[in-house]
């Protein structure tokens, strides 16, 4: 917290510029946890935590509350439209209960629990024993939903018989099955990335020999990534796209999404154009990573998860229209957007992007034209900064093609 914060503590947010206090809404998610709080419930688990500290001797928490109200449904938060107090609020509820396991140690009881858990359709009935009463302690980080208090578990038993999918329990039981080919299927029998990336964390897919627990944050970029690529797959053998533009966004989270008629490549632009929980400057902030046509060999380590999720919401939205394209996409990061919920954020901030009515133009000068007066209305910032940066612009502009002889 820097000296500002301690000046206003949440009383005057014109000290900072940000449209809305992150401390006011920790406090209040804070009180309403303090008061409910309870050392042993009985309960609904809708969903299972493996963090990342201590790899390959992790912590698993069963997240769970009493009343359960959509506290874990991303999709339904975005057909909804629930904004970040609403979601801050549902999820300060969810109590972690948790243990140590070995990545490999499915011996473990509780870890047995929790792929039960993940399994469900549904959130499973739980009584859960914890070592102490739970004291306020919500967490935030960009790749993950944020959740309440996290307390040692003592004692924990599912009450009820989970409602497990029966394309499920035949992947999740076939051994010899690879982890890709397994949230392949499922996710051509429309189970959503939420639901496979909780089967993937809790080491319920792939061969026998190498299933193992995957921390959350690890495995929310796995699942993207395999099935985008195996969408990248079918994308290249479509038309090209035209040359055309969507705009759209959630959660103070803006993009610009430009088509190129070119063969499939991507390039994610990251701007704070506002004040954040995390970007308390007023200059302009910029991170960006790109894939051409045989895609990345590393990590995209400055964009990192959102570059995984918003590719996904393109490749969605390009395999619709059984188009290919160099898209170029431009995301805005708000002072609306006060407290990162998650990067479930970004592809739902991208499906909505795709959603809208795009603006088609007969040329890249006619397009870009209209790409930089928008950036300037929307934002006030010059996008031809950003623009200058691209590395798949500047190859399509200089690349020679077969077309050209």
């Amino acid at each position: 917290m820097n000296i500002r914060c301690i000046k206003c503590k949440g009383r005057d947010p014109s000290i900072c510029g940000r449209t809305y206090c992150p401390i006011i809404a920790k406090i209040s998610a804070q009180k309403k946890v303090n008061i409910s709080a309870k050392q042993d419930f009985f309960g609904k688990s809708p969903n299972v935590f493996v963090g990342r500290h201590g790899y390959p001797d992790v912590n698993v928490g069963i997240l769970g509350v009493e009343e359960y109200e959509e506290h874990d449904n991303p999709l339904l938060w975005s057909k909804e439209n629930y904004d970040i107090a609403r979601i801050i609020d549902l999820r300060s509820s969810l109590v972690n209960s948790n243990f140590k396991a070995q990545i490999t140690g499915f011996k473990e009881r509780f870890l047995n629990m929790s792929q039960e858990i993940s399994m469900a359709k549904d959130p499973v009935d739980v009584e859960v024993n914890l070592s102490k009463k739970p004291v306020f302690d919500l967490s935030f980080a960009q790749d993950t939903m944020p959740h309440g208090p996290s307390i040692r578990l003592k004692k924990a038993r599912i009450t009820e018989n989970p409602k497990i999918p029966q394309k499920v329990d035949k992947v999740v039981s076939d051994i010899d099955l690879k982890a890709g080919e397994a949230l392949k299927q499922l996710h051509k029998s429309e189970f959503d990335e939420h639901y496979l990336t909780k089967l993937l964390s809790t080491g319920n897919l792939g061969v026998k020999t190498q299933r193992k627990l995957v921390p959350t944050r690890w495995s929310i970029v796995a699942v993207d990534d395999t099935l985008a690529k195996q969408m990248i797959s079918e994308v290249k053998d479509y038309q090209q796209h035209d040359y055309s533009v969507l705009f759209g966004g959630f959660l103070g989270n803006y993009y610009v999404a430009i088509f190129l008629p070119e063969v499939w490549s991507y390039e994610l632009f990251e701007s704070y154009v506002g004040k954040s929980t995390w970007h308390d400057s007023d200059e302009l902030t910029v991170m960006t990573d790109h894939e051409g046509y045989d895609g990345r060999k590393e990590y995209a380590f400055d964009t990192a998860g959102g570059y995984y999720a918003a590719r996904l919401g393109v490749l969605e939205y390009l395999k619709k229209h059984k188009r290919q394209a160099t898209v170029i996409l431009l995301r805005f990061i708000t002072g609306e957007y006060y407290a990162p919920l998650g990067v479930w954020v970004v592809r739902e901030a991208v499906r909505k992007t795709m959603m809208g009515k795009p603006m088609n133009f007969d040329s890249e000068e006619l397009m870009f034209k209209y790409v930089k007066a928008l950036v300037k209305k929307k934002f006030g910032v010059d996008a031809e900064p950003l623009l200058k940066k691209s590395v798949l612009l500047h190859r399509t502009r200089t690349q020679m093609k077969l077309t050209s002889f």
